[in-house]
This record gives structure tokens, C-alpha cells and sequence, in this order.
């Protein structure tokens, strides 16, 4: 059971009568507690480390209260060493970019294969799902060439192009199409509707939990790569924030406490995506079986 199905039978409360704390009740509730530990803990002692001073950051004891104190000269001297807003900006730009362009491409080859019958579907569709076993490493230098060849390299194309393929999503928002009932498109085509138009219209507003959830993990997987735009980039003014942060973090050696900083600067951005879209999130979880359901 995963861990949305745990959160979703506490949420539908208990009959009349039920005791609303039996023991596989207090069960959930402590796996979930215990999930949820899992995952804050390492976050609080990133953010508790990049609070020290490096000596106590690098100190051999654990402390809770440091000698020196808690305070944010990590992040002062972060900030001082490199273009955080322009590197920032940069990633935002592409992350959009390349949410927009894979979402688009995704949608259209997704109901492609779930409504149109033609010559070499099935060939291509196992293409798709064999293009999912292959790791992203091992396209690096094709691809590095063909931007090359394109003359795409420093240039924010040539990070953006290369990431909007995912056949992951053309395959999650294929099995999404295929639950929604071929009667309202075809009502659709009976009043006069093409399959471009009965697209915009009925299946994309059907769809938009189900959109709004891969645009999300398009967007965090898209902020967060560092190897492609780290190949394609020597241009300090193209830089993403997460190969900016590198060369900080490179000018400075090993510093635990600038570390944790810049990994806590370049994580801000996603925590605050997740505040708002959490719902969204959730059920693409739901729907899609990301949580193993």
C-alpha cells in the first residue's frame, strides 16, 4: 500500500459507531509519521548545517547548539560569490520553457496512440517504452553533437531542446486518455468537430489534473538537472542555478556549511512549487500509480 492510499483512508473518516482509533487507524497514522520523518529529518539537518560556522559544520560532534552560534554567513558568502538572480533566472526560463514544450509534445503523442489507429503504431509505441530503459548518459554525446551541428551549444535552445523528449510522459498521459469514454468524442464528431478540435476541447479539460501533475515533475526534474546544462554551457551568463552553484561551491573547496546552503537556495524554489500545487500533485500520484498503487 502506498503512501497516498494510507493518507487517503485516514481522510474518509470512520462510520457511525466505528472507533476512530483502531489499531490499523494508529498503524497508518505512525507508517505515515514515520514516512514523513524520513523525509524532513535530512531536510532540517541541511538547513541546521548551512546555519553554522564551517568549523562547527565541520566538527566531529554533533551539536544542536554550536559554540559559535547559528547565523547566515554561509549564505552571505553564497550569494557574494556568484550570480544567484541571473543563474535563478536562467533556470526558471528553461524550466518553463521545457515544461510547456514536453507537456505539449507528451499530450499530442499520448492521445495519438490512445485514439489514432496508423501504419507503424505499434512498432513506435515499443520504441517508446524501450526508450525508457535507456539511461539519459548514454545520449550525451550524440546529443552534444548535434547541437554542435546545430550550432545550439551556449545557447538556451541548446539546453532546452534535448530535455523535452520524455517517454515516460507520453506514456502516463496515454493511460489517462485511454479511461476517459470514446462516447464523448464521438458526440463531438457527429456535431461536426475534427480530432484537433475534440482534443482542445473535451480532452484536454478532462485532462488537466492528470497535466497539471506532469508539468510539475517536468518542472522539478527540469530545475534540478545539472549534468546537461553543466555539457551544453560554458557561458556564465547561460548558466542554470544548480551548475552556478557548483562553480561556488568549486571555488571554495569543501565547505559543509556553504554546501548546505547553496543545496537549501537551489531546493526554495521547488518547496514553494509543492505548497501550491500539492494537491495537484497528489493526484497525479493517484492517478498515474507514481506511489506504486
Amino acid at each position: 500500500m502506498s503512501t497516498y492510499s494510507l493518507a487517503r483512508n485516514i481522510k474518509q473518516g470512520h462510520k457511525p459507531g466505528e472507533n476512530p482509533w483502531s489499531v490499523s487507524r494508529v498503524v497508518a497514522l505512525l507508517v505515515l509519521a514515520f514516512l514523513a520523518a524520513t523525509w524532513l529529518v535530512p531536510f532540517a539537518w541541511a538547513v541546521l548545517t548551512s546555519l553554522k560556522s564551517e568549523a562547527d559544520a565541520g566538527a566531529s560532534t554533533i551539536s544542536l547548539n554550536p559554540p559559535d552560534g547559528l547565523g547566515f554567513d554561509a549564505y552571505r558568502k553564497v550569494l557574494s560569490a556568484g550570480d544567484i538572480p541571473s543563474w535563478a533566472w536562467n533556470s526558471l526560463i528553461t524550466s518553463i520553457a521545457i515544461t510547456f514544450l514536453t507537456v505539449a509534445v507528451s499530450a499530442l503523442a499520448g492521445y495519438a496512440f490512445s485514439r489514432v489507429s496508423f501504419t507503424g503504431r505499434r512498432w513506435l509505441y515499443a520504441a517508446i517504452i524501450g526508450a525508457i530503459i535507456i539511461p539519459p548518459q548514454m545520449l550525451i554525446v550524440p546529443l552534444f553533437r548535434q547541437m554542435l551541428a546545430f550550432d545550439l551549444v551556449d545557447t538556451y535552445w541548446g539546453i532546452i531542446l534535448p530535455q523535452t523528449i520524455a517517454p515516460a510522459m507520453v506514456l502516463i498521459l496515454k493511460r489517462f486518455f485511454d479511461q476517459i469514454p470514446v462516447e464523448l468524442e464521438d458526440a463531438a464528431r457527429v456535431d461536426g468537430a475534427n480530432r484537433l478540435r475534440v482534443f482542445w476541447s473535451i480532452v484536454l479539460p478532462l485532462s488537466r489534473p492528470i497535466l497539471a501533475a506532469v508539468a510539475i515533475f517536468v518542472f522539478i526534474g527540469a530545475w534540478n538537472n545539472f549534468l546537461w546544462p553543466f555539457i551544453v554551457t560554458t557561458d556564465a551568463d547561460l548558466m542554470t542555478l544548480p551548475v552556478g552553484l557548483q562553480t561556488v561551491k568549486s571555488a571554495y573547496g569543501l565547505q559543509y556549511a556553504q554546501n548546505m546552503a547553496s543545496a537549501i537556495l537551489a531546493a526554495l524554489p521547488l518547496v514553494v512549487v509543492f505548497l501550491f500545487f500539492q494537491r495537484h500533485i497528489i493526484k497525479g500520484v493517484a492517478t498515474t500509480g507514481f506511489g506504486g498503487q
